[in-house]
């Protein structure tokens, strides 16, 4: 195998690798992106302590027994007919997860 075919080979595994990589936790630095983002943005709908203002309450309590797929496809898709945006293209789908179990667990700040 010659080195421009070693490269493509490299290449090409490299490419096959990343859904693998993005899946799981998001990384510190993105965790702490996140949680800004629920907290300025999300808030400023849900208010600020998210125990709701224009959009409903973001509080564990709220949150119980709703399906996470349920979440995840609000964050992703937005609500049609209301003020809540899609944030599909800022945001993952393993994202939207993470942010749903932090909410459910009442945990946004560490």
């Amino acid at each position: 195998m010659n080195r421009r075919n070693s490269i493509r080979a490299l290449g090409a595994m490299a490419l096959a690798l990343l859904p693998l990589l993005a899946h799981g936790e998001p990384d510190g630095v993105r965790q702490r992106e996140l949680l800004h983002l629920v907290r300025h943005d999300c808030g400023s709908c849900h208010g600020m302590t998210l125990k709701g203002g224009l959009g409903p309450p973001l509080l564990p309590e709220y949150l119980a027994g709703k399906p996470v797929a349920f979440l995840r496809a609000t964050i992703l898709a937005g609500r049609v007919g209301t003020p809540m945006p899609p944030w599909q293209g800022l945001i993952s789908e393993e994202e939207a997860d993470w942010l749903v179990t932090r909410l459910q667990e009442g945990k946004l700040n560490d």
